[in-house]
């Protein structure tokens, strides 16, 4: 599995390179990431590969951001989601290669379509909940789909985004979010032989692609129109959810 073809290879450092800038803030970039590792590896066994990258990202994204996390919303949503994880660790003992796309391109489509209604007030934002009851849902899918497919990017910001959060802050609580529930699910990734030595050592080559996509992701929230990129990753990130849906 992870002697790959120069083409692969390629795919790898690009998806690494997508998950570095993904996490200092670029929202979207992890969507175009996860069809291609998936294309690579598999939807099961990317979910393996990609977890301890995924902390890795985490780890400078927090190194950067810690200080603008909306500590309130992190202690309302991390139990939540961490109930979700475990929903999803037994869930992907009963689901196959082919359920687990469909489902993680579904979902993700289904949306960036909310998203990007919203953003052109198809969707009034009075529309869109806040209370406890949405809290739960998006906690309860956020768990399950970072538990199964390392797809929770947009159902997190979907939630952040009807908390009207500014920039620096929506990044830090997303930030502290994702290490605290992405190094809890290390054991049942274990446990179901996605994180093994060879993944590990796999991973190792390919973390300077991380560390250099967090340089880039860095640059580009400070400096790239953030109205115009957001309609570009609605974009890409749509047309890979329908890669997963189509394959």
């Amino acid at each position: 599995m992870f002697e790959l073809t120069a083409a692969n290879w390629g795919w790898v450092v690009c998806a690494a390179l997508l998950l570095g800038t993904t996490k200092m803030g670029v929202a979207g970039l992890s969507m175009i990431a996860i069809p291609i590792m998936v294309m690579v590896f598999g939807a099961r066994a990317s979910t393996g590969v990609m977890l301890p990258l995924l902390i890795c990202g985490d780890i400078l994204a927090v190194s950067y951001y810690h200080r603008h996390a909306d500590w309130k919303i992190l202690v309302r949503m991390l139990p939540i989601a961490m109930t979700g994880v475990v929903g999803g660790f037994f869930l992907l003992r009963v689901v196959t290669n082919e359920q687990l796309t469909f489902f993680m391109g579904s979902i993700i489509l289904g949306l960036i379509v909310v998203t990007m209604l919203r953003d052109r007030g198809v969707i009034p934002e009075e529309r869109i909940p806040t209370g406890i009851g949405f809290a739960v849902v998006m906690g309860l899918t956020a768990g399950v789909m970072t538990m199964m497919a390392n797809a929770a990017g947009p159902v997190m910001a979907v939630y952040l985004l009807s908390m009207k959060l500014p920039k620096n802050r929506f990044i830090g609580t997303s930030s502290w979010f994702f290490i605290v529930l992405n190094v809890f699910k290390v054991p049942f990734s274990a446990k179901l032989n996605l994180i093994t030595r060879d993944s590990l050592m796999f991973d190792l080559k390919v973390i300077p692609c991380i560390l250099l996509g967090a340089v880039v992701g860095i640059l580009i929230v400070k400096r790239l129109s953030n109205k115009k990129y957001v309609m570009w990753v609605q974009i890409a990130a749509a047309a890979g959810a329908l890669k997963l849906i189509l394959s």
